[in-house]
C-alpha cells in the first residue's frame, strides 16, 4: 500500500515539473520576434535554380584512379599498412568472413584455431623464402583459376 501512494506521489511530482516546463518553454516562444518580413521584389520563379558568381574559387579536383592490375588490387586488399609485404595477421585478418562462410549452419563447430591452421598452412605454401612475409610474386601464386563461363547458345 506504501509502494502505491509513493508510485501516485512521483507521479504527480512529474506530472506538475512536466506541466511548468512546458508552460515555461511556452512564455519563451510567446516573447520571441517575429520572423522577418519577406523583401518584395519582382516574382521569383520556385522552379529556378539560384544564380551566383563563384568569382576566383576553385574547388577541388576529382580524385585520380589508380591504373592497377587485378592482381595488384588483389594484393592490396590484404596488404592493409602498404608496405608491399602481406604480414601473417594482415592475411589473418580479412579471413573472418570467410569464416563465416564455411560455418553453414551457424552450429560453430568449426573452431577458429582449425581454420586458422588452414590459413597458416596456406601461407606457408605462398611463403616461398619462408621469411613470414609475402611478396607480390609470391602473393600471385595464391590466385584463383578463373575459368571462362560457355557462352550461351540460347
Amino acid at each position: 500500500m506504501r509502494q502505491t501512494v509513493l508510485g501516485v506521489f512521483l507521479g504527480l511530482i512529474f506530472a506538475g515539473v512536466g506541466v511548468f516546463w512546458w508552460q515555461g518553454r511556452a512564455q519563451v516562444e510567446e516573447l520571441a520576434p517575429p520572423p522577418p518580413e519577406p523583401e518584395e521584389s519582382a516574382e521569383v520563379d520556385p522552379d529556378s535554380l539560384p544564380e551566383t558568381d563563384p568569382g576566383d574559387m576553385v574547388g577541388p579536383a576529382p580524385p585520380e584512379a589508380s591504373e592497377l592490375t587485378r592482381e595488384e588490387r588483389r594484393f592490396f586488399r590484404y596488404d592493409r599498412n602498404r608496405d608491399r609485404k602481406i604480414t601473417r595477421n594482415e592475411m589473418l585478418s580479412t579471413r573472418a568472413n570467410a569464416f563465416r562462410k564455411l560455418d553453414k549452419d551457424g552450429n560453430n563447430l568449426l573452431t577458429f584455431e582449425e581454420w586458422a591452421v588452414r590459413t597458416s598452412d596456406r601461407f606457408a605454401e605462398m611463403d616461398e623464402d619462408g621469411n613470414a612475409e609475402l611478396t607480390q610474386a609470391e602473393f600471385a601464386t595464391s590466385a584463383p583459376k578463373r575459368t571462362r563461363k560457355p557462352a550461351c547458345r540460347c
